[in-house]
């Protein structure tokens, strides 16, 4: 139990940093009254956005609350239930705390740019910390809590099928919370970009986050419910959904004395712990050189970070399994078993496959590489040109991550199995602190353009604002690459759970999972046809909310002419109000997609067939899901940030600049891009670990006799 304690303490330690540097943010400047007044209706806009939609997810949460309670624990002593409420209220927590903190930070990120670029970067960056080690360090507390609750003061052996229920409903909370976030939040922030862009900058010919635009505030709300609170809430949980399943594995794979199985579920806990150690004294080295390269300063703190998560990784699985050499536990059939030295070289690939996930993503959403500017080259001759380049270097942007997966994949299970695999995905979750931190600092920095650009400050404060929103764009790209890659390995993982709890729930029932079964064949297709159609709801979500944007838009112009003319306000509140509604209907149906997917196929393959078919059938829906979604996830999140920056290229002065016809069919492009890498893309990623999650529970259910 010491191990979980210092798990614990480390957990504490991320939650202390992000307090304390929180007071350090908010005690800046925030600038003149014109700029707080600015920020402040981008505070109240994103309070209430998220306050609606807290609420209709709480009611979404209650609902499976009762039918975890009843399906799960039997009416009985509520611990699967309470499991999943405390993941769903972290969750939330860790989305709402970091987009607080986020609409504080970009006010006076903007008033520290007017000093230096330093200043702007160190404070941006900061506010971004505080959201990525509050994901970090909550999702370790709820984790390392739970498991010591249960195997301390209530006495459980560590692979207890109570513990291994409750582990999985917390990370099902998680997931629950993240996929509506993650979803509505898009939906807000790209219905409100892609209409402030169609109606100012196309139809109007006024610049970006130009105050006369009515839906200018609402785009800066979307910034920080999707960017900011949809991200913290989807790492919360990939993180939980990650560590917490390669517990469950060891508990249903190994078969090892109680003393070996309590260090082997304990040592992914120490791993999350000690990488948030090197997080945070990371975050310290994000200094400019005498270069001025701020993707190189941010560089320099992931890199120090995972040179520490290294040496941490090497100590604690010291620490917790004592001599690397031994063998310890084996396999389920009796075979094998795991050697430390063998887990520290999964874990290490698992930190390499982070670094090519990062890099890769840089190569395709950056404006320095072939990518993007071939897009920008190809809106020379026009919108069509631009939107079929960026169709190809969307489809493109698939084969290199899914090499580096494939590579990791067959390495790892070489080495140590589908254990392995779990801790591979472990040490590739574990420096979600500061990769969280990079991803948090996007909205902050454009946020703080759009306060600079309305509150009519100098140009060489907004150069350096438009400088730090540049890199911030591809560290939200980044992220995405990253949140997407490591929801592949985790998924993988869920999926030798659910193949184990098959025979362990159901030992009498023989399950074919060949290509020559029918049934495996159905459920491939209709699992790879889950996140196209899911990206399809989402697509169509943000279409209909930025209509409503652009026809609200439209209507404030010709009814007030005062606003063009600068001598009245536009009514941000009423567009703001109209995305607010709009996302929250919008997101309920297909959340609620890969919710219902393994349930209702189950179900209608058993009325059809037999229940070895019904399993055969969800079994496989699994594995389409995650080949389907690793694939449009990737091509969505970095063919759509490819579009953002090369129209970023283009009005840094390529290719005739702003207001060129270049310009203009990059804006197109980037409309296009938007929803698919802020939107439909990156929710795919809980979506496709909610599937798994869900057909563990269906199994679960099953087994208890309550479905």
């Amino acid at each position: 139990m010491t191990m979980v304690l210092i798990a614990i303490g480390c957990g504490l330690l991320a939650v202390i940093y992000g307090f304390v540097t929180s007071r350090q943010v908010l005690s800046a400047p925030a600038g003149d009254a014109r700029m707080q007044e600015i920020a402040g209706a981008i505070q109240e806009g994103a309070r209430a956005y998220l306050g609606r939609q807290y609420r209709a997810i709480a009611v979404v949460g209650a609902i499976v609350a009762i039918l975890i309670w009843i399906f799960l624990d039997g009416m009985g002593a509520p611990l699967s239930t309470v499991s999943f409420l405390i993941g769903a209220v972290l969750s939330g927590v860790a989305g709402y705390v970091g987009m607080n903190i986020s609409v504080r930070a970009n006010v006076r990120t903007a008033e520290a740019a007017r000093t230096s670029l330093q200043g702007g970067l160190t404070l941006a960056f900061r506010s971004g910390a505080i959201t990525g080690m509050l994901v970090a360090g909550l999702g370790l507390l709820s984790i390392a809590g739970l498991f010591w609750f249960l195997t301390g003061p209530s006495d459980l052996a560590p692979n207890d099928r109570s513990i291994i229920a409750a582990l999985t409903a917390l990370a099902f909370g998680a997931s629950l919370i993240s996929i509506f976030a993650r979803l509505g939040g898009g939906i807000f922030t790209k219905a409100a970009d892609v209409g402030a862009d169609l109606v100012g900058k196309v139809e109007a010919g006024i610049p970006e986050d130009d105050p006369r635009n009515p839906a200018v505030i609402a785009d800066n709300v979307g910034d920080n419910v999707g960017d900011c609170a949809g991200m913290a809430a989807d790492l919360f949980e990939t993180y939980v959904v990650t560590l917490g399943l390669t517990m469950v594995s060891v508990a249903l794979l190994v078969r090892a004395s109680e003393a070996e199985l309590t260090a082997l579920m304990s040592l992914p806990l120490l791993v999350g712990g000690v990488c948030i150690i090197a997080s945070i004294i990371g975050t310290y080295f994000v200094r400019l050189g005498s270069s001025n390269n701020i993707m190189g300063a941010l560089y320099k703190g992931f890199w120090v970070t995972a040179g520490l998560s290294v040496i941490g990784i090497f100590y604690v699985t010291w620490r917790a399994l004592g001599d690397l050499d031994t063998v310890i536990g084996a396999e389920l059939d009796g075979t094998g078993g795991y050697t430390g030295w063998a887990l520290v070289w999964c874990m290490l690939i698992g930190l390499a496959v982070t670094g090519l996930l990062v890099w890769i993503t840089e190569y395709y959403t950056g404006t320095n590489y072939r990518p993007v500017r071939s897009i920008a080259q190809a809106s020379v001759t026009g919108h069509g040109t631009n939107v079929i380049q960026g169709l190809a270097i969307s489809l493109e942007a698939t084969a290199l991550p899914t090499l580096v997966i494939v590579i990791a994949v067959i390495a790892t299970f070489q080495i140590a199995g589908i254990i392995g695999v779990a801790f591979a995905a472990t040490s590739l979750l574990a420096l979600a602190g500061m990769v969280v931190a990079l991803d948090a600092y996007g909205p902050v920095t454009d946020n703080a353009g759009g306060i600079a650009e309305m509150a009519g400050l100098p140009d060489d404060v907004r150069s350096r604002t438009d400088a730090l929103d540049a890199v911030g764009n591809t560290t939200k790209a980044v992220t995405k690459g990253y949140a997407i890659g490591s929801a592949a390995l985790a998924a993988l993982v869920l999926f030798g759970a659910y193949t184990t709890d098959l025979e362990l729930y159901f030992p009498e029932v023989v399950v074919d999972f060949s290509l020559s079964n029918p049934y495996v064949i159905v459920g491939l297709l209709l699992g790879a046809l889950l996140p196209y159609l899911f990206g399809a709801f989402g697509m169509t979500a943000v279409g209909r909310a930025a209509g409503s944007v652009v026809e609200d838009v439209r209507e404030q112009f010709r009814s007030n002419t005062g606003i063009m003319a600068g001598t009245s306000r536009p009514d941000y509140a009423r567009t703001v109000d109209i995305v607010t509604k709009a996302a929250i209907k919008e997101m309920i149906l297909p959340s609620l997609l890969p919710v219902l997917a393994p349930v209702v196929v189950y179900f209608a393959i058993l009325a059809v067939a037999g229940q070895a078919e019904a399993f055969a059938a969800v079994g496989a829906l699994l594995l389409g899901v995650i080949v389907s979604g690793l694939f449009v996830a990737i091509s969505m999140t970095s063919g759509g940030g490819a579009w953002d920056n090369a129209k970023k290229y283009i009005e840094d002065g390529h290719h005739g600049g702003k207001g060129s016809d270049a310009h203009k069919a990059a804006v197109t492009g980037d409309t296009v891009g938007d929803p698919y890498k802020d939107t439909a893309g990156p929710a795919v990623n809980p979506m496709i670990k909610i599937t798994n999650i869900v057909a563990l529970l269906l199994l679960a259910a099953l087994a208890h006799g309550t479905m």
